[in-house]
Formats: C-alpha cells, sequence, structure tokens
C-alpha cells in the first residue's frame, strides 16, 4: 500500500531528482551546495617540438592532474579536428602546443566545443632539469593559482584570465589529485606579455622570545612563529597573446596583438641588417680596388720622376 502511495503521488520521483541534483553538486562551508568545478584538459603537441619543448610539455603535464596527455596531432591546417579527439577523451579543455620551423613554439588554449581559442607565442623557455631550483611540491598536489591584478584591466586579458583559471586549476574532483596545496602558480603581466612562474610554499617554525631583555635563558618566554615563504620550482616562460578567436580554432577574430611582430618577420630583418653590413664592406673594397687604379693611371700620365731614387742611385 506504501509502494502504491508513493508511486501516485510522485514522491520516489522527487526523491530521485534530489539525488541527481546532490550528485552533481558538492556541500559547502556555508552549509549550502554549489555545482562541482569540472574541468579535463586536453594536452597535446605537433610533429617537429624540439627536445627543451618536449620537455617543458612533460613539465606541465606532471603539473595538471587532471590533464590527459594524447599523442602528436600531425595535421596543422585542420586544428577544429582536435575538438573530436576531446569529445573522444571527455575533455572540456585544450591545451595544444604547435612547433614551427625546429625552433618556434606556439601554445593554443581553447574551450571545446565552443571556444573561445586564444593564441600565445612561447619565448624564454627553462625546463625543470636546467634550472635546479631548491623547491619542491608533491605530484599531483592542487595549486594556487594567482594572477596579477593587470588581468583585470582589460576585457581581453580577463578572458585570457578565465582561460588559465580552467584549465590549470585543479579541481577537487580529479581523480589523480592529491588532498594538499603546496605550491602557488603565478601569471603576471609585464611589457605586455604573460609571465609564467611556480613557486613552492615552504613553512618553517622561528622561534623568537618575548622578553629579550632577560638575562637569565629560563626567565625568557619562547614563542614560535610559523613562517611562510615562497621558493621558486619550475618551469618557468614568457607567453605573447597573438590573437583570440570566438569558436574552438575557428571562428571569427574577436582581438589581435598589433604590436606583435613575427619571429619570421624578425628574422627577415636581422638578415637584411646583415646583408646590408656586407654589401657596405663589399663596397668599400671596390671603391678601395678603383682609388688605386686611378692613382696608378695618374702616375703613368705623368711619367718617371727625375729626382726619383731608382734614377738618382740608378
Amino acid at each position: 500500500m506504501a509502494s502504491l502511495y508513493k508511486a501516485l503521488s510522485g514522491t520516489k520521483k522527487r526523491r530521485r531528482e534530489d539525488a541527481e541534483e546532490q550528485d552533481g553538486a558538492t556541500e559547502g562551508e556555508t552549509g549550502g551546495y554549489m555545482k562541482k568545478f569540472r574541468q579535463r584538459v586536453l594536452l597535446l603537441s605537433s610533429r617537429g617540438v624540439t627536445f627543451r619543448q618536449r620537455h617543458l610539455i612533460n613539465d606541465l603535464a606532471l603539473m595538471l592532474p587532471h590533464a590527459k596527455k594524447d599523442s602528436k596531432f600531425d595535421n596543422k591546417s585542420q586544428l577544429f579536428m582536435l575538438n573530436e579527439v576531446a569529445d573522444l577523451y571527455n575533455c572540456n579543455n585544450l591545451l595544444y602546443f604547435e612547433a614551427r620551423k625546429h625552433q618556434d613554439l606556439y601554445m593554443y588554449l581553447a574551450k571545446a566545443p565552443n571556444g573561445p581559442t586564444a593564441k600565445f607565442h612561447v619565448q624564454n623557455m627553462h625546463t625543470m632539469s636546467e634550472l635546479n631550483f631548491t623547491g619542491n611540491c608533491l605530484r599531483g598536489s592542487r595549486p594556487v593559482v594567482s594572477f596579477g591584478k593587470e588581468f583585470d584591466e582589460s576585457p581581453h586579458y580577463k578572458l585570457v584570465k578565465e582561460l588559465l583559471l580552467h584549465i590549470f586549476g585543479v579541481p577537487k574532483s580529479a581523480r589523480k589529485a592529491k588532498p594538499f596545496v603546496d605550491h602557488v602558480i603565478a601569471f603576471s603581466i609585464a611589457d605586455n606579455k604573460v609571465w609564467f612562474r611556480n613557486y613552492q610554499i615552504a613553512e618553517t617554525m622561528d622561534t623568537t622570545t618575548e622578553d629579550e631583555n632577560s638575562e637569565d635563558p629560563d626567565k625568557a618566554k619562547k614563542r614560535k612563529q610559523l613562517k611562510v615563504s615562497l621558493v621558486e620550482i619550475g618551469p618557468r616562460f614568457v607567453m605573447t597573446l597573438i590573437s583570440i578567436i570566438e569558436g574552438s580554432f575557428s571562428g571569427p577574430l574577436i582581438y589581435e596583438n598589433k604590436e606583435f611582430v613575427s619571429p619570421n618577420a624578425v628574422r627577415a630583418q636581422l638578415r637584411v641588417g646583415k646583408a646590408a653590413t656586407k654589401n657596405r664592406r663589399a663596397d668599400k673594397i671596390d671603391l678601395d680596388k678603383v682609388k688605386k687604379a686611378a692613382k696608378m693611371r695618374e702616375r703613368r700620365e705623368k711619367g718617371v720622376n727625375p729626382l726619383a731614387d731608382s734614377v738618382l742611385f740608378g
């Protein structure tokens, strides 16, 4: 009779709906419920990466326990196909590295499958193995993602801040994440570039005395104070924002950095400068040859000097 009453009144259905809502939520500190921060990142690169770039990608993969690392992506002209790869791995964020000419590295931050997509040029790369910093952190621990105040001053950097937070912010529900927060990932803006740093949160106990004037060491009260400091771990690199696209690897352009100069143009200017220097040297050599020939011709026209040593003492 009770089961018949529950079926007719819809009690089972309401309980099932409440259970589904609680499965997709976590209890907050205030006693209410908030949605889970469900983020999964697909990390992959293109063909042609150098050893330094490969080590940098491996360092980032170790820092992101909620990331899935895939094999290298072959097609550079149809990047929108990465959305299908992300769908296969059930990822809603994409971190893609594109290598060009075995020396330039570009990084894409994208939200799959609807976008947006931010494109960066990565410079000044230094991996953990070559820096040899004293800092250390637990593998798979969750970081504190810190942003400079410059990210809130312009709308395009606000969007970049949200993308970086979704990718580098490790959620609590990540399968490989450890329940510890022992390092800080810092993003700052200087010279219109985004600077990446990773620090360890080092805690030490500092013992101080409250009564320093007391000569008796037994009477001097000692107090232990927790001292927190940051020690850099690595890796470190600098990113220059190039453009932001509305969709995921496709769609209209919503922001473009007019001050960005491609590395190909920089190398072309260096080659032009070297060629100009070489041409000036060649022109000087030709001018010296012309002057020397003119002097010889002038001497032949004047004839032999009667007061020359070869004539007087010959």
